[in-house]
C-alpha cells in the first residue's frame, strides 16, 4: 500500500509564518515515521513549501498512485484542505482520500456531510490510527474493515459512521521521530531571531500532548485530551541532539501547549542540555502559574531566551469566571520581572472580545500592554471561535452562527472573519463594537512600534468579499485616523508645553 501526505497550497495561515520562515508539519511527519517504519511507502508532499499550484498537485498524485491520500488541515486553512481533497478524488478517483489535523478531528461530521469526495476523517492523534487503518485496509482491501477502527469517521453505503475515540497514546517515546528526511527541510528556512546571534537555524519539536486547563477558546484538550503524556527527557534531548547534528539546528522551538505542566521534567531537560553541552537556544510556551525564578534561571542557563505566556484578559472577572484561566495578575507581574532580570524576552498572549466582556473590562487589557510599552513582545488576536470547543457552543447560543451554518462553506454574511490577519476562522463578537474593537487593535499596533498595516491594506481589498466586509474595514480606517489625529494632537500639545 502506498501513502500520499499532503500540507495544502496556502500551508498554516498564521500571521507569525508570514515572513516567509516555515516549520515542517510535524504531524504528518510523525505519521510518515510510524507507516514507514511499518514496511509502508510514504510520500510526504508539502505544497506549501514547495510553491506549487493546483496542477502539480493534480500530476503529483497521479505520478505516484497512492492508494491512500491524506490531508491535513486546521480551521485556518480548511478552505484548502477541503479543495485538496476534492482535486485528489478527481485526479485519482480509486484513491481513498483521508482528512486530518485539528479542523478535521473537531468538526468529523460537518466535513463528510459536505464534502462529498471525502471518504474517512482521522479524529485526534494519527500515528497509531493510520497505521491501523493501513493494516485492515491491506488485510480486507474493503471499506467494511474500516468499523473496527478506532479514531474515525468515515462514509460507507451512503451512510457517515463514527467509530468510538481511540486512547491516547500513553508513551510518547515509543514513537520514531518525525521523519524529515521525506521532506525538503532546507526549502523551509525555519529561522529564528536570537538578540546578539540573529537569525539562527531552528526546527520545531512536540515535548508533550494534552492539556490539563479548560480555557473556553481551545480545542486542545478536546483534540489532544486533558491527561498530559510527556516524553522523557532523554528522549527529547536525544531529538534535540539529531536535529543538530543532521540538520545544523542552532534553536528549538517547543511548540507544547504548556511545557511546563511537570517542572520537575522542566529541570530534567535542562540538566541535560547543560550536562552534553548542546549550546543551543530555545523557546516554549508555560503557564504563569507553573514557573517560580529557580526554575526560570535554570532554564536560561539552558539557553532559554524567549517565553510566551497566555494571560488573555486584564479583568479578573473575564480572565477567570469567562475564560477559567485562574491566574492571579501578580503572578503575571512577576513573571515579567524575572524575565527583564534574565535577559529572557517576555511573550505575553492578549486576546479581545471575550463573552460578555465590556469596554471597561477590555480597556484593563490594553493597558497591561501599554503600561509594558517596550518591554513585552505582545501577541494580541481578536476571540477566535474553533469547532467542537465551549466558545463554539456559546457562538450559537449568543447567535452568532445563523442555524444553517457550516465550517464547510465560505462567506455565510453573518461570519466576521479577518483572512488577511487572523486567518480564515469566525471571530467572536458580543459586547464590544467594531469601532472598539479596531481601537483596540490598533493601540496595540501603536504600543509594540513593530506593525504597520500599510502592507495589508492591498492584500486586504482584494479579500474583501461583502457589504460587510467594506463596512468593518471602513470602520478600521476611521478609528486608525482619529488615532492618528489624536496622537498628533498630543504630540503639539506636549511640544507646545515644553516649549513655553
Amino acid at each position: 500500500m502506498k501513502i500520499q501526505l499532503f500540507v495544502s497550497p496556502g500551508g498554516y495561515i498564521a500571521e507569525r509564518w508570514s515572513k516567509g520562515s516555515l516549520a515542517p508539519p510535524l504531524g504528518l511527519l510523525y505519521i510518515a515515521a510510524v507507516l514507514e517504519k511499518e514496511g509502508y511507502e510514504v510520500s510526504v508532499v508539502p505544497t506549501d513549501i514547495l510553491k506549487w499550484g493546483w496542477g502539480q498537485v493534480r500530476r503529483e498524485i497521479q505520478d505516484f498512485k497512492p492508494d491512500l491520500i491524506g490531508v491535513t488541515s486546521n480551521t485556518e486553512n480548511r478552505f484548502q484542505s477541503f479543495k485538496l481533497i476534492r482535486l485528489a478524488k478527481k485526479a485519482l478517483p480509486q484513491a481513498l482520500t483521508i482528512l486530518g489535523g485539528p479542523h478535521a478531528s473537531m468538526a468529523s461530521k460537518d466535513c463528510l456531510e459536505h464534502i462529498s469526495e471525502l471518504d474517512i476523517v482521522v479524529r485526534g492523534e494519527g500515528e497509531t490510527t493510520m497505521l491501523e487503518l493501513c493494516r485492515s485496509l491491506d488485510k480486507e482491501k474493503d471499506r467494511s474493515s474500516l468499523e473496527s477502527v478506532g479514531g474515525i469517521s468515515f462514509r460507507f453505503d451512503g451512510q457517515i459512521k463514527t467509530n468510538p475515540p481511540r486512547d491516547p497514546i500513553p508513551d510518547l517515546d515509543s514513537l520514531p521521530f518525525p521523519a524529515l528526511h521525506l521532506i525538503p527541510f532546507e526549502k523551509y528556512n525555519f529561522t529564528l531571531e536570537v538578540p546578539g546571534h540573529g537569525k539562527l537555524p531552528a526546527a520545531s519539536i512536540i515535548s508533550s500532548r494534552g492539556c490539563p486547563f479548560n480555557c473556553n477558546f481551545c480545542a486542545t484538550p478536546v483534540n489532544w485530551g486533558r491527561n498530559v503524556r510527556m516524553r522523557s527527557a532523554q528522549n527529547i534531548v536525544s531529538e534535540i541532539e539529531s536535529l543538530i547534528q543532521e540538520y545544523g539546528v542552532r534553536v528549538i522551538f517547543f511548540f507544547d501547549d504548556t511545557f511546563n505542566v511537570n517542572p520537575r521534567r522542566v529541570e530534567e531537560i535542562c540538566d541535560l542540555i547543560i550536562e552534553r553541552g548542546l549550546n543551543i537556544f530555545w523557546k516554549c510556551d508555560v503557564k504563569i502559574d507553573g514557573i517560580d525564578k529557580p526554575l526560570l534561571s535554570k532554564m536560561k542557563k539552558a539557553g532559554l531566551f524567549h517565553l510566551s505566556f497566555g494571560l488573555e484578559a486584564g479583568s479578573e472577572r473575564v480572565r477567570n469566571e469567562v475564560i477559567n484561566k485562574k491566574i492571579n495578575i501578580d503572578d503575571f507581574h512577576h513573571l515579567i520581572q524575572w524575565c527583564h532580570e534574565m535577559d529572557i524576552i517576555p511573550n505575553p498572549f492578549f486576546i479581545f472580545s471575550h463573552p460578555t466582556e465590556t469596554w471597561e473590562e477590555a480597556q484593563e487589557t490594553i493597558e497591561i500592554i501599554e503600561h509594558y510599552k517596550n518591554k513585552i513582545e505582545a501577541s494580541v488576536a481578536v476571540l477566535h471561535i474553533y469547532p467542537g470547543t465551549s466558545l463554539e457552543h456559546t457562538a450559537k447560543e449568543c447567535g452568532l452562527f445563523p442555524h444553517n451554518f457550516t465550517w464547510a462553506k465560505k462567506y455565510h454574511s453573518k461570519i466576521i472573519t479577518l483572512p488577511e490577519a487572523q486567518g480564515d476562522v469566525p471571530l467572536f463578537q458580543e459586547k464590544l463594537t467594531w469601532a472598539q474593537i479596531s481601537e483596540l487593535l490598533f493601540r496595540w499596533s501603536q504600543s509594540s512600534g513593530k506593525i504597520s498595516i500599510f502592507p495589508k491594506i492591498p492584500r486586504t481589498i482584494l479579500k474583501t468579499r461583502s457589504w460587510g466586509d467594506i463596512k468593518r474595514y471602513s470602520i478600521m480606517a476611521y478609528v486608525y485616523l482619529r488615532l492618528k489625529v489624536r496622537g498628533f494632537f498630543k504630540k503639539k500639545t506636549f511640544e507646545s508645553f515644553k516649549n513655553n
